[in-house]
């Protein structure tokens, strides 16, 4: 009797086994199938003999502010670095109302092109006790040089909402400081918590194809692939602008921007 009970044991045992190793038919007890990673999309690499360019003017329309000339007579050493008064560089407008400091980006119509981030940095100079350039861009992961061209000693302080906040101190004949910024931000306002009068933006882009209005308010976007793209022109005071433009094999357009007073 005792025989006859181990055997019937072991037998129910065995089956069992087998029937949980074959999945006993029963759907429920089966663990469910590994998810596969989605496929994603290879950026395409840039045909340099296929890009084109997109130029043009950047102006102002009305009357330009008058500012006040900036009072630096807290630091001895900024008065003594210029022999005449200095203006702010809010909106910088010129002759025939150009425009400078404006930065001119593609905005959307490039998200399928992979970019090599620029090996060269990025140079912001702190000159006269202001910055120089007033604006300056960078591609996100491109290195960007501080250095100090004064006697004396200021304070970098750029305060990104989108990218990490640093803040470093640079004595006059200090080394350079280098720093990146991860994520795209139009722009990072900057500024120098020695002299509080010193302002400046760093506009950091998705990819290599912006560029800044100089002081005849002119700006060229080189190295564009065939495509449709939005511009978007960028002034700290008076907003965006966006056209949209097409580009075709090694062709060059125009685009031309006008910002109004009080826009």
């Amino acid at each position: 009797m005792i025989n006859r009970k181990w055997t019937c044991w072991v037998t129910a045992a065995a089956l069992s086994a087998l029937f949980a190793g074959c999945g006993g038919g029963n759907s429920a007890n089966q663990a469910p199938a590994a998810q596969q990673p989605a496929a994603t999309t290879a950026k395409k690499a840039v045909d340099p003999a296929t890009t084109g360019s997109i130029s043009g003017v950047v102006k102002f329309d009305g009357a330009v502010p008058k500012y006040k000339p900036i009072n630096m007579s807290a630091d001895p050493n900024c008065v003594k670095a210029n022999s005449k008064p200095v203006l702010p560089d809010e909106i910088a407008a010129g002759e025939g109302g150009a425009l400078a400091n404006v930065v001119v980006y593609v905005k959307s119509g490039a998200d399928d092109y992979s970019f090599s981030v620029p090996t060269d940095s990025a140079t912001l100079d702190q000159k006269g006790c202001m910055y120089t350039p007033h604006v300056v861009a960078v591609m996100a992961g491109q290195q960007l040089q501080v250095i100090n061209s004064d006697a004396t000693t200021h304070n970098i302080h750029p305060t990104p909402a989108d990218n990490r906040e640093w803040n470093k101190s640079q004595p006059p004949n200090s080394p350079a400081i280098t720093d990146t910024f991860a994520r795209p931000e139009v722009a990072i306002p900057v500024k120098c918590n020695v002299h509080p009068w010193m302002k400046g933006y760093i506009a950091v882009l998705a990819n290599p194809l912006f560029a800044i209005s100089g002081k005849d308010g002119k700006f060229e976007i080189k190295g564009l692939p065939p495509g449709t793209y939005t511009i978007e022109a960028w002034q700290e005071k008076l907003g965006t602008q966006d056209q949209t433009v097409t580009i075709g094999p090694k062709e060059s357009k125009t685009a031309d921007f006008s910002f109004k007073a009080g826009s």
